[in-house]
């Protein structure tokens, strides 16, 4: 039995955490069309769909630096997080907690820009 790398684990992680954004993309894309929430969960079902790709192509690849690891772990919390306080906002009426989802928005750009940092330090290395 071959032991995995902590390298191969991680791109498991993130592709398993693709997989989780992805099915809650589409399952928001099917409320959003079905139980009336265009204004919350139609932006939550965006925000997943278009992440869930990226998490998935960062878990294949294999990341080589640990800052692009923590930026697909940063992108993928950023994106529950955002999405979690829309669809919060629109079953029960109130965000998850103050300032929930401008903390996605906020961890999801400053992810990009550290995967962006690591596609550059990679480069050199």
């Amino acid at each position: 039995m071959r032991m995995q790398s902590k390298q191969e684990s991680g791109s498991g992680l993130l592709v398993s955490l693709a997989g989780l954004v992805g099915a809650l993309g589409v399952a928001l894309a099917a409320l959003a069309s079905h139980a009336g929430g265009e204004a919350l969960l139609r932006p939550a079902s965006i925000i997943c769909l278009t992440h869930a790709p990226a998490l998935l192509a960062l878990g294949l690849i294999g990341l080589r630096l640990k800052l692009g690891f923590a930026a697909g772990l940063g992108i993928g919390a950023g994106t529950l997080l955002f999405s979690g306080d829309l669809v919060a906002r629109h079953f029960l009426g109130s965000g998850l907690f103050p300032m929930a989802a401008p903390t996605g928005g906020i961890t999801l750009i400053l992810s990009w820009l550290a995967l962006t940092l690591s596609g550059l330090l990679s480069r050199r290395g």
